[in-house]
């Protein structure tokens, strides 16, 4: 098949179990590749990470002429997105709040331990369902300040947001538009309401830190604090539920690491590191050059998609040796798992910790599991890759 149509090939559900083999495709095709929607691919590491860093390569979507009155940081482009990220941090992390993280190991290790509590030996689980979903969801739920009879509700809206920003090249996304706006202003008005039950009566939950913020030029306005919220509630669960998924799949297809990280846990924050670029939970970036821009010898013009496949990046044999093959101790680990540049990923720190727990507390039950399904069933979404459920019989 022609290189034209990898986009198409990637995004199809049936490549979801393993897309690796289209991305070898991609970087053999050429560091740039035109697809026939008139979109670029971008697969080589070094390519992508000068992307990252360069001005001139747009987050914005209304940089291709879509419009969008109220836009998240992630999706905004300085100096308006470093405005809004440095609010964002005020309450999250340093140097304004530097203990906010730390101060959750306590917390999410109570958590895992509840969840582990439940896996006994002689039953089978589902990883995304019974442990993957509900520690990230809990814990972001906690530092928002979200009640928890209220997590299914935030659940399905945010499955809506996520399946809207899918990347399906010839599909009418006005449907899954429609719903994704629906979703956002359902749950932009929630978090807005909680947050205004807090204005004079702070509690310690993030919510409240932005509207008790006595500084009347560092307060968000109301519809930026309903965007950060939305996004601080997505990006706190959904890559991290892949994170922990993909982790735990890895290691049942590996049982010799698995074996080995049993003996020396103290392996485990450079396992995770390797799980980031061997399995990662986001595989694609979107972005719209603001001029036309020269990539090893290809020029993409001004207003053109471009699909940063950093998975693809990850697996680059240019950047790092046996590229595919998983090694918890590899050095020089300088993934794409967290992407890179202006938009690096605001919650790294927290999730390397929900993760390192996580795995931590279900290794020593994995001994002897196995997996009832593989390739197990997975989401559809391609940007957000990570298995929908993963029965494991202990």
């Amino acid at each position: 098949m022609a290189s034209d149509t990898l986009l198409a090939r990637i995004t199809d559900y049936a490549s979801r179990p393993d897309p690796y083999p289209l991305y070898t495709e991609l970087r053999e095709a050429g560091p740039v590749v035109r697809q026939t929607d008139g979109s670029h691919l971008v697969g080589t590491y070094h390519e992508i990470a000068a992307l990252l860093h360069d001005p001139r390569m747009s987050a914005d979507p209304r940089s291709r002429g879509e419009t969008a009155p109220h836009l998240p940081f992630l999706r905004l482009d300085d100096p308006e997105h470093h405005r809004l990220r440095t609010l964002a941090m005020r309450p999250f992390g340093p140097p304004h709040s530097p203990g906010r993280v730390d101060a959750m190991r306590d917390e999410i290790a109570r958590i895992t331990k509840e969840l582990t509590d439940t896996v006994q030996a002689g039953r089978q689980i589902d990883i995304v369902d019974d442990f993957a979903y509900p520690l990230p969801v809990t814990v972001i739920c906690r530092l928002l300040g979200v009640p928890r009879e209220d997590e299914p509700l935030l659940r399905e809206w945010s499955d809506a947001l996520v399946t809207s920003a899918d990347v399906k090249p010839g599909e009418d996304a006005t449907e899954r538009t429609r719903a994704g706006d629906q979703a956002r202003i359902a749950m932009g008005r929630y978090l807005l309401d909680l947050a205004e039950q807090r204005r004079g009566h702070p509690t310690d939950d993030m919510l409240s830190a932005f509207v008790n913020e006595p500084d009347p030029a560092l307060r968000l306005t109301p519809e930026e604090l309903a965007e950060t919220a939305i996004l601080l509630f997505i990006a706190g669960h959904e890559t991290t539920v892949n994170l922990i998924t993909n982790g735990v799949l890895t290691l049942l297809r590996h049982p010799e690491q698995l074996d080995r990280l049993r003996r020396e846990p103290d392996l485990l924050p450079r396992a995770v590191e390797e799980l980031l670029r061997y399995e990662p939970p986001v595989h694609m970036r979107e972005r719209v050059p603001l001029a036309d821009i020269d990539v090893a010898g290809t020029t993409i013009p001004a207003g053109a998609s471009v699909v940063l496949v950093l998975a693809s990046g990850n697996r680059d044999p240019m950047r790092f040796p046996e590229p595919d093959r998983f090694d918890p101790t590899r050095p020089d680990n300088q993934h794409l798992g967290f992407g890179s540049g202006i938009h690096l990923c605001y919650g790294a720190p927290l999730a390397r910790i929900e993760a390192q727990a996580a795995l931590g507390a279900l290794i020593p039950h994995l001994g002897t599991a196995r997996l009832v399904q593989d390739p197990p069933p997975y989401r559809q979404n391609a940007m957000l890759r990570g298995p929908r459920h993963l029965p494991v019989q202990l």
